[in-house]
């Protein structure tokens, strides 16, 4: 293991991920201490950032909502703005640890978890998201908890966070130091043949906070299904936030977690379903386009129908 320092990090779970040609500077992700113990991340430095002011939340011009990158995800859930305008976002990061997590964790650091595949903290085992190349014992494995979306022959890892799914369904966007503002849907990658970058984050680069656009009317539902009910990872999650007029849906969002490299949009079954009654049919029919290129492997083979159920399940608990 390479040699490292803590620069005062009295909070790793911030929102920063560096990197230069000459050594490696992480601080960031609210697993690295965990990481680091098991050798997987070995940085020459930790960069402290808890000191920034970026824990601040803020009403936007437009009606939206900022919150920063330090912000502790305790804080997020008690604000009144949150709980009134994006409950959505309460109910994922209640759903998604205990007490003392959320009272250290970030948004920023979050965002930046890593995948929870044990493959990937075994490292007696293949995995080209720990070593480029190495292969992907998780494929033929014991991968129960793995993808069924957006996949690929290098890795079938999923991306753990219950805050980001609920983010990709507000149309959150991530604001970074010294560039344009990247919508959240985008900020993580898919694996493709390179599992290994995760995010569109470059070295160097600072996430400073996330937008919340303006909240829209409507009924929102979180559903999260895990092996058990004290703040497991999950098997599958839905989002789910709809806006109805007139008796018809105006505007449906729909994001899956558990299921993907990266929090995943049904855009598809979202379309369908925009500028109608969300009859029961409807319904079925977008659960299915949700799922229609899903790929299990010997172990997931229940997600897809799990998906679906949940979506069903969702969609008619805001209209209920």
């Amino acid at each position: 293991m390479k040699p490292f320092s803590y620069v005062t990090a009295t909070d790793l779970s911030s929102a920063i991920g560096v990197a230069t040609a000459e050594s490696k500077y992480l601080a960031g992700g609210t697993n690295l201490v965990d990481l680091m113990r098991a050798g997987i991340e070995t940085p020459d430095r930790l960069v402290d950032i808890s000191r920034l002011p970026l824990a601040e939340i803020e009403d936007l011009p437009e009606g939206g909502l900022r919150i920063g990158a330090l912000a502790r995800n305790t804080r997020v859930t008690a604000d009144a703005r949150i709980r009134d305008r994006y409950p959505l976002l309460s109910q994922a990061i209640l759903n998604g640890a205990s007490p003392q997590l959320r009272n250290r964790a970030t948004v920023g650091g979050n965002l930046l978890q890593r995948t929870r595949c044990g493959y990937f903290y075994d490292r007696h085992s293949a995995c080209n998201k720990r070593e480029p190349g190495a292969g992907c014992d998780a494929l033929d494995g014991f991968n129960r908890m793995h993808a069924i979306l957006g996949a690929s022959e290098s890795c079938i890892a999923v991306h753990p966070s219950d805050m980001c799914v609920a983010l990709a369904a507000l149309d959150a966007v991530v604001n970074i130091a010294g560039r344009d503002p990247v919508p959240l849907v985008d900020f993580h990658r898919l694996p493709g043949d390179t599992p290994h970058i995760e995010t569109v984050l470059r070295p160097g680069e600072l996430i400073t906070s996330i937008d919340l656009p303006p909240a829209l009317p409507g009924h929102s539902v979180y559903l999260k299904v895990r092996d058990r009910a004290s703040y497991a990872f999950a098997l599958v999650s839905v989002a789910v936030l709809v806006s109805m007029e007139d008796g018809r849906a105006a505007s449906v969002r729909i994001a899956l977690g558990g299921v993907a490299h990266k929090p995943w949009r049904a855009y598809e079954a979202e379309r369908l379903l925009t500028g109608t009654s969300l009859d029961e049919d409807l319904i079925h029919q977008a659960a299915e386009q949700a799922l229609a290129d899903a790929r299990p492997r010997e172990h997931n083979a229940f997600k897809p129908e799990l998906a679906r159920r949940l979506i069903h399940r969702a969609l008619k608990g805001t209209i209920s």
